[in-house]
């Protein structure tokens, strides 16, 4: 009798569970947060992150050849540092898994140039060079997502940018022989990233990687001495055809 009994009761509370368990089924969902976020038209936000930038050189046709004479030249080394960016976003939809944005923003970085012995300096202070770079950027960027999954949406992007080198030492009548080394102040780049969208209670959090990579040539040429003879070649710049900058980028956006 008792046995009936207790399983009687078993059977009820089973039965109980499972209806409460229906009643309330959003225990076993994922809450979405801002559902109806990529809805809008026009949204904003502003970014921030850290950076790594190099320099792509290329070389004279006479640098590591004279007379078909092989010459055992070292390029130059470049030393880099952690800079930072910062900035605004404004976002435009454009289709369901497409985004145009235009990301203005800030930012710095430096670059320690190592010349080998062997491009004729002989004292130590002439062989290190400074390169800072403070760039205004303002990039048009296409954002292609895939679908939303619960909280979460991978995207690429791609875009193109005119920059202002505002450390660039361009209009400055001095050069290497005075200790500075010049850039063009005003450079056109390229684009190219991956990232990932997390919706949060209250905004949407994005990291992404890019790789940003110069389009024109950077380089201003030391200006000759006026006793200089035809011949006379700058040992900073006198090897070098074209320098550009590429950089690494991790930026995280808050919209």
């Amino acid at each position: 009798m008792h046995t009936k009994l207790n399983i009687r009761i078993f059977v009820c509370l089973g039965l109980y569970a499972i209806n409460a368990w229906g009643q309330y089924p959003t225990v076993r969902e994922r809450i979405t947060n801002l559902p109806t976020f990529d809805d809008r038209f026009l949204h904003y936000g502003y970014f921030l992150g850290v950076n790594q930038y190099d320099f792509k050189f290329q070389y004279t046709d006479d640098f590591y050849r004279d007379d078909n004479v092989y010459l055992d030249r070292a390029d130059i080394e470049v030393e880099q540092s952690t800079g930072f960016q910062v900035g605004l976003i404004g976002d435009m939809r454009i289709a369901s898994f497409a985004n145009l944005r235009i990301e203005p923003g800030l930012y710095y970085n430096q670059r320690n140039l190592k010349y080998p012995e062997n491009f004729g300096l002989d004292e130590e202070v002439d062989r290190f060079r400074e390169v800072k770079s403070t760039n205004i950027r303002l990039p048009l960027v296409l954002k292609l997502s895939a679908k939303r999954i619960n909280n979460f949406r991978p995207y690429v992007l791609a875009g193109a940018a005119l920059e202002f080198d505002l450390s660039s030492n361009e209009k400055n009548k001095d050069d290497n022989a005075s200790g500075i080394f010049r850039t063009t102040a005003q450079n056109h780049t390229y684009e190219l990233g991956f990232g990932f969208d997390f919706y949060l209670f209250y905004f949407k959090f994005s990291p992404s990687i890019r790789g940003i990579f110069m389009i024109n040539d950077q380089l201003i040429q030391d200006t000759p001495p006026n006793d200089a003879p035809r011949t006379w070649r700058s040992p900073w710049t006198g090897f070098l055809k074209q320098m550009q900058t590429r950089a690494v980028v991790l930026t995280f956006t808050f919209e």
